[in-house]
């Protein structure tokens, strides 16, 4: 079962970053969920798997949108790409993005959960979102089926020490440290720790981390 690190907790007024941004209704904002492909998949399907727009999406990634037939360019299996996120209140903070997705053959709550979603939720979530109690994780889902999947994302205030940015819901794989994730997102360790309230810059495989991104919020 996946482990999400993003928790709401109280707000610390000393670091802008950890101050949760209230909402109410059908307030949302903008972040990214980091995504691996599990196949060769077309721009399109992966922008349509997310209810994305392709758009927004390869300018997330920047790719070159304005080349011909650029929606139907193939993508690598095993590419990571963000993609582009309306992240909706729930209880009182920003913190979650419902896709829509219908059952193909040979689907499973599991499958979907590890493989079609790389771990950005999990079975057990997909299976309480869709009131599916007494479903087998590894049981094929009837075809056609529409499910609900809910995916984390994260705002908080907009800003990482009063610099905007954008935030990155990120799976944690085999091989990752903290010290590393936050390298390459050029962000620190402490920045990393506080957004996630972390009591230790440790992270295991499939935990799931708020990354911010200095200067991409829009």
């Amino acid at each position: 079962m996946v482990t999400v690190l993003v928790s709401v907790v109280a707000p610390r007024v000393a670091e802008s970053k950890t101050t949760i941004e209230p909402c109410s209704g059908s307030d949302w904002c903008s972040a990214l969920l980091g995504y691996t492909l599990y196949a060769d998949m077309k721009v399109s399907e992966v922008a349509a798997l997310f209810g994305s727009d392709p758009a927004g999406f390869m300018a997330a990634n920047a790719f070159d949108f304005a080349a011909p037939g650029a929606a139907h360019r193939i993508l690598p299996m095993g590419l990571f790409v963000r993609v582009p996120a309306r992240c909706a209140c729930a209880g009182g903070v920003r913190k979650s993005v419902s896709v829509r997705y219908a059952a193909r053959p040979a689907d499973t709550l599991a499958a979907l959960a590890d493989v079609v979603f790389a771990g950005l939720a999990s079975a057990d979530q997909i299976r309480d979102e869709n009131g599916l109690a007494s479903a087998d994780p590894d049981a094929p889902l009837d075809v056609g089926r529409e499910l609900v999947v809910p995916l984390p994302c994260v705002c908080f205030n907009s800003s990482d020490n009063n610099l905007p940015a954008m935030y990155l819901s990120y799976v944690v794989q085999v091989g990752d440290t903290v010290p590393a994730i936050a390298a390459t997102y050029a962000t620190t360790v402490t920045d990393v720790m506080n957004v996630n309230a972390m009591g230790s810059p440790v992270a295991a495989p499939g935990d799931i981390l708020a990354i911010p991104l200095p200067g991409t919020y829009h």
